[in-house]
This record gives C-alpha cells, sequence and structure tokens, in this order.
C-alpha cells in the first residue's frame, strides 16, 4: 500500500554547488514504488520511482513542448527536433549514439505530441550510467547542422506520407482539424509537405534554444535506481554540458488556459480510393485536468473500450457492420475530445453512423445501467494495474504527471478513484459530453449522394 507525503530533505551542498531540493512524493512500501522527485538549481525536475524486483531501468527526459507551441510557419518543427537530436552531438556522431545502446541491448526511441515530447533508453540496471550520459548528451549538446537538416527532411516525408497512406490514422488528424481548425491543436503534429519543406536549420536551432532550457525539461527514471545516484549523474551531465546558465530560476508551471471549442455539426470529407471510409464522429470532451475524468474515463471504457462495450456489440457483434470500432477520449491542457472511431464498406457507412449516434444520444439520455458501470469500472482499473508492469510504463507515468499536472497519485490513489465513480457522475458527464451536437470527419471513396447525406449523422 502506499501513500503520501510531503516530506523533504534538503540535500546539503557545499559552497560552490547550490542546494537542491529532494522530495518523497509517494511512499511505497519497504521501497518498492517510492517516488522522489529533485528540483535542482537551474529548474531542472528529476523524479524517480525505485522497483527493486526488475533488473532494468528506463530513463526519459520530457520537453515541456509540443505542436501547439508552433505557429502555421513552425507547423513540424518540435517533431523535426526531435528526429534531430538523434542526428549528433558535440561528443557523439549519430552512430556514435546508436552504437552505444545497441552495443547493451538497450532501447531507445522518442515521441512527439501536441503538448510535449519525451525521449527515452530502456536499459539493464547497470547501464543506466550510460544510457542518463548519452540522453542527457542528446538533448543537451545537439549540433543541428545543415547538412543533418536537409538529410533528415527526407525521412520526415516518408514518414508523413507513411502516415497519409494509412487512413485509419490519418482520419484521426482530420478529426483534429475538424474540432479546431486551423490552429495549432487542429494541425498535424508532423507537420505538412510544405511546412517541412520551408523549415531552416536557423529556425530550428531558434526552437530549440527557446524550448529545451532546464526549466522546460522533466527528468524521469523508473526501475532498479538509486534516487541519489540518478540525480549526480543527471547533475553532472547538464553541468558538464553548460546547460545550467541561471540557478536563480524556477521549472515552468503545467500548462493552463481557457480555450473553449465551439464545432458543433461540422462535417469534412477527404475522398480516398480506399476498401474502407473510416470515420470519427465526436464532440468536445474534458481537458486532463477536470474532476470529472474519472467518470469519464467510465463512460467511455463502457460505450467502446472493448468487446463488451455498447458500440462494439451493436456495430460489429450484432451487425457485422465493422471489424474495428471504438471510443477514445484526448485531454489537453485546457480542453478535449470525445470521438467514435469505425471502419467499414464505403455502402454501410450510412448504417454505422446511424447505430453510432442513436447510442450516443440514448446515453446521452438515459446513462448507463449499473451493470455496464460495474463492468467498466473493473476494466478500467484492470488495465490501469496491466499497463504499469514495466518499467518504461512507469516512467512515462511518473514524467507526464510532473510534466502536465505538477503532481504524482499512487496507483492505490486511482484504483480508488475509479472505484468512487458513481452511477450519477457517469450519468451527469455522458448529459453534458454526449449531449452536444457531433461533428464528423470521414476518409473514403464515397459517391456524391453519400456524402451529401453524411450531414444527417450529425443533424
Amino acid at each position: 500500500m502506499t501513500s503520501r507525503s510531503s516530506k523533504v530533505t534538503a540535500r546539503p551542498s557545499s559552497e560552490a554547488r547550490a542546494v537542491a531540493r529532494t522530495q518523497t512524493l509517494i511512499k511505497g512500501q519497504n521501497g518498492i514504488g517510492t517516488v522522489r522527485k529533485t528540483t535542482l538549481p537551474g529548474g531542472l525536475r528529476i523524479v524517480t520511482e525505485t522497483l527493486p524486483s526488475v533488473r532494468s531501468a528506463t530513463f526519459g527526459i520530457w520537453a515541456h513542448v509540443g505542436s501547439r507551441d508552433e505557429t502555421p510557419a513552425l507547423n513540424g518543427a518540435t517533431h523535426y527536433l526531435e528526429h534531430l537530436l538523434f542526428k549528433g552531438t558535440h561528443r557523439r556522431s549519430a552512430l556514435d549514439i546508436s552504437a552505444a545502446l545497441d552495443a547493451v541491448g538497450g532501447e531507445m526511441n522518442a515521441f512527439t505530441a501536441k503538448e510535449y515530447t519525451c525521449y527515452y533508453a530502456r536499459v539493464l540496471d547497470t547501464d543506466l550510467p550510460l544510457a542518463i550520459d548519452v540522453v542527457c548528451d542528446m538533448l543537451t549538446g545537439s549540433l543541428i547542422r545543415e547538412e543533418d537538416v536537409d538529410v533528415e527532411r527526407g525521412a520526415i516525408l516518408e514518414e508523413i506520407a507513411m502516415t497519409e497512406d494509412d487512413p485509419g490514422d490519418c482520419v484521426h488528424d482530420l478529426f483534429a482539424h475538424t474540432m479546431f481548425g486551423d490552429n495549432a491543436l487542429g494541425r498535424p503534429v508532423l507537420g505538412t509537405v510544405d511546412t517541412v519543406n520551408a523549415l531552416s536549420a536557423d529556425r530550428i536551432r531558434r526552437f530549440y534554444k527557446k524550448h529545451y532550457d532546464p526549466t522546460h525539461l522533466v527528468v524521469a527514471c523508473a526501475g532498479n535506481i538509486d534516487h541519489a545516484k540518478v540525480v549526480r549523474q543527471v547533475r553532472a551531465a547538464f553541468e558538464k554540458a553548460g546547460a545550467f546558465r541561471n540557478l536563480d530560476v524556477q521549472p515552468i508551471a503545467p500548462r493552463d488556459g481557457s480555450r473553449r471549442i465551439r464545432t458543433s455539426g461540422k462535417v469534412e470529407l477527404l475522398g480516398r480510393k480506399t476498401e474502407q471510409a473510416h470515420v470519427v464522429l465526436g464532440m468536445p470532451g474534458l481537458a486532463r485536468t477536470d474532476d470529472r475524468r474519472w467518470a469519464m474515463g467510465v463512460l467511455n471504457t463502457a460505450l467502446g473500450g472493448g468487446m463488451s462495450s455498447r458500440l462494439f456489440q451493436e456495430v460489429r457483434e450484432k451487425r457485422g457492420l465493422a471489424y474495428s470500432v471504438y471510443s477514445y477520449t484526448s485531454g489537453f491542457a485546457d480542453c478535449g475530445l470525445f470521438g467514435v472511431y469505425a471502419g467499414c464498406r464505403p455502402s454501410q457507412v450510412h448504417d454505422v453512423l446511424k447505430i453510432c449516434r442513436d447510442e450516443l444520444d440514448h446515453v446521452a439520455a438515459n446513462g448507463l445501467t449499473d451493470d455496464e458501470i460495474v463492468r467498466a469500472i473493473g476494466q478500467l482499473q484492470g488495465s490501469t494495474v496491466l499497463g504499469l508492469e514495466d518499467t518504461g510504463a512507469l516512467m512515462n507515468r511518473i514524467g507526464k504527471s510532473e510534466l502536465c499536472w505538477g503532481e504524482q497519485m499512487s496507483v492505490d490513489d486511482m484504483l480508488d478513484r475509479i472505484a468512487a465513480v458513481t452511477p450519477d457522475e457517469v450519468r451527469s458527464v455522458a448529459g453534458d459530453i454526449l449531449g452536444q451536437r457531433p461533428s464528423l470527419s470521414v476518409i473514403g471513396p464515397l459517391k456524391d449522394k453519400q456524402a451529401a447525406r453524411l450531414h444527417d449523422a450529425v443533424a
């Protein structure tokens, strides 16, 4: 059993070194699952979770920058930069970076989202110092040379082409545009062919210097690790790179804002010669800090989160109209989305949309049954725990929690919060979210008469 703790243990410092602040955020049993946080002078936060029973460790650095921080002309710069940090530093070539982790059987990768970017490496616990040194070197010493920008441009354009060849993936970008329009949250994380071709090395360097300051970064590490050793190694790596230019600064706070999505009844169709039509029907959801997110999670699970969910049963099991059908939520700092995806034959689009719309309207008006809520709570609890069974997932949880919420919640607290969701809470959030007029995004080979009828689904 774990519990919260606010105990602060100030680490002593020499005259040459400013004081770091260390806190125990979650106190585990016999040291297992203990989460600690150290904030270094210079604003860098280091969060760790100890799991002595494993032989691995995952080390990651989270940057407080995503595609929503880009201007229209910079669309794709965050993802471009993610690629470039693997291309070489003052100490290592691109081959040196990859070979160092390959030589110990480690894994290294990165991902860019709309509100953050993460670089990480998973290694044996004995090789953690190597992973720390390599990843910190990448984040603090990237060269971003003109020739690397030119070479990587081709790889990114191929990645964009690969995404566009997968309509089941591309339709979610289209839905974001349908809901948010031509602003940062509505633009694709990868950028477009035009914006990627227009990005120069100089513009990317300026973007790098602005957003990769230590105050914008969170270091997260989970596994068979020692917090104090991780702090010492990270601090040494950042000091070696001269990254701490100002010691008298504080980390930036989690994002906030007051964005409201007002889109309703909008339809976007992208004609493609595909075998299936890919559709997303949805509406504005909840921000990730909204207290109703727990009830929303239960609602989403019951609607389209598994084989026993309403949408799966009605669309696939009973009628065989689609192979893949599910619902999902996306929460941002100040707003969110709820969507229902289905892939089906073009001739079945209107039947599938009618069934989905009828189910959403029914749940908005009447809520879920008690049995559905109990089953969804159990499913959500189980998937939460099972999704944290490796050090990579633990690193993601503590890193994202620090960056996005500025606090940590133990697994037991999460399970308790899910279990505490009531039918009234689910009914209330269903009315608020599903009661809105939906919007629709479709990719497929629909004929003119079929396309004209799409507005019926959101009327």
